[in-house]
């Protein structure tokens, strides 16, 4: 028999309702797999005692014994990344440790959704300070490991939410992704995330009149689940169907690249995303994106999404938070900080000019083709001593988070972004595909993302292969 944290959250959902399994004996698997492997990975920044979430998962089966079902998650355990709130929870931000961190009084509206599917929260997933990077590590907690070699780093900042889902600590999680949070982490884990449209699912601190660059959406390690977890998050009327091409459906699809040698790349990492691309389509095509109004050429990408993150997140770190407190954050915060107080309006007007350039620009490939392809990352997985890489095949690396500029481009643009198994190097590394789909557009990427695996263009490793450590 397979074992439950093998299972896919549909499976084990199915399994429930047809009363093959009970809630307690799936929550208790999976606490049991915590309990074996977070010591090593640790996936997970706070628990909820177990015999909490035991008696909330025997509440769960007493539901179903009065014809009670929430919804598809009924008795799935559920963990939340640590920079949105869940009633009841302390919310550290990867900043105070949890017995400092308050303890939500509210859940965020995307919690709701989850708890009113009929999830059992038990805790939270580990992230870096406040989210900043693409690597899980903080001052409160020990770093979180990658699931092929601890001693490497899992990504960020959804890492703690990635390595759960690979390792099969948690059936599905939920991220978020500013800037490659939703596609790195699982491109480097060997799982699924997608980063959703812009808007689609509400926000943990979104202004509905300026959503913003950061959203909030699914991780998990089939394209079924992470559209289940996806329509529960926004709404489900808010997502389409999940719709398989047929079996000769071929994806068009547009190969970015390097940029046409605008970014750098370590070794590998070029080919084995090329060579994925070419199991999704054989005829892809090597495309450079075209200049469209205030954007001509790629080297205006990382001044322009410079300006646009030191507005949103250092504005957000000087509004937030006291004087003591900025004085404790890590350098990356103070960098972000310096960076929103040096912020002129002209150049912040500039930024969205060459971003609404980048939006245009990518759209009008869309127009001919159905996915824009490219890197998760620009390098492999480094050692969790670093806090970044310092160069990639020898062009330095002047920021935390330069190693990661493949990521700005759907980003900047708003746009549904795939992250899917590309395939491993001599050391067996994850590297993952990026899959830029059409604006509302999330339930069609899926539905490519469901029909290149059911053809086997990509493999998603279950838990018990996952794990060498």
């Amino acid at each position: 028999m397979t074992e439950l944290f093998d299972r896919s959250a549909l499976e084990l959902s199915a399994a429930i309702e047809r009363r093959e399994v009970t809630c307690r004996e799936v929550v208790t698997a999976m606490l049991n797999r915590i309990d074996a492997l977070d010591p090593t990975f640790h996936a997970l920044s706070s628990r909820r005692p177990a015999e909490d979430v035991i008696g909330a998962a025997i509440e769960r089966d007493d539901e179903l014994e009065k014809g009670i079902r929430h919804g598809w998650m009924h008795g799935l355990p559920h963990a939340v990344k640590d920079l949105s709130n869940v009633q009841g929870l302390p919310t550290t931000l990867g900043f105070r440790r949890a017995e400092h961190a308050p303890v939500a009084t509210a859940d965020d509206l995307f919690v709701s959704n989850i708890r009113a599917a009929g999830a059992v929260f038990i805790g939270k997933t580990n992230t870096p300070e406040f989210g900043l990077g693409s690597h899980t590590y903080n001052a409160i907690g020990p770093t979180t490991g990658n699931v092929v070699d601890p001693s490497l780093s899992a990504g960020g900042s959804s890492g703690g939410a990635a390595v759960a889902v690979a390792t099969g600590m948690l059936p599905v999680a939920d991220g978020s992704d500013f800037m490659g949070s939703l596609r790195n982490p699982p491109g480097w884990n060997g799982v699924l995330g997608l980063r959703p449209t812009a808007g689609l699912v509400p926000g943990t601190t979104n202004d509905a009149a300026e959503p913003g660059s950061g959203v909030d959406g699914p991780i998990g390690r089939t394209a079924a689940d992470i559209h289940a977890l996806l329509g529960t998050m926004a709404g489900v009327s808010r997502v389409g169907p999940l719709l398989v091409p047929p079996a000769t459906a071929n994806a068009r699809i547009a190969w970015l690249g390097d940029l046409g040698g605008y970014l750098p790349f370590e070794d590998g990492v070029i080919d084995v995303c090329r060579e994925a691309v070419g199991r999704w389509c054989e005829d892809a095509a090597t495309v450079t994106l075209p200049g469209v109004g205030a954007f001509t050429s790629p080297d205006q990408l990382w001044p322009a999404w410079q300006s646009i993150r030191h507005h949103e997140v250092g504005g957000w770190l000087d509004a937030e938070f006291d004087e003591a407190e900025i004085a404790t954050m890590k350098p990356e915060a103070q960098w972000e900080l310096a960076g929103f107080h040096a912020l002129s309006a002209r150049q912040l007007a500039h930024a969205r000019s060459v971003r609404e350039g980048v939006r245009r620009s990518l759209l009008s490939a869309l127009e001919h083709f159905d996915l824009v392809a490219l890197p998760t990352a620009q390098c492999w997985p480094f050692p969790s001593a670093l806090h970044w890489p310092g160069a990639i095949d020898g062009v330095p690396m002047d920021t935390y988070h330069r190693w990661m500029e493949v990521t700005t481009l759907a980003t900047l643009a708003g746009l549904p972004a795939m992250s899917v198994p590309a395939g491993t190097n001599a050391s067996g590394l994850h590297m993952g595909l990026q899959l830029i789909g059409r604006p509302g557009a999330d339930a069609e990427l899926l539905s490519w993302a469901a029909h290149a695996e059911r053809a086997g263009a990509f493999v998603v490793a279950t838990p018990g292969q996952a794990v060498r450590a």
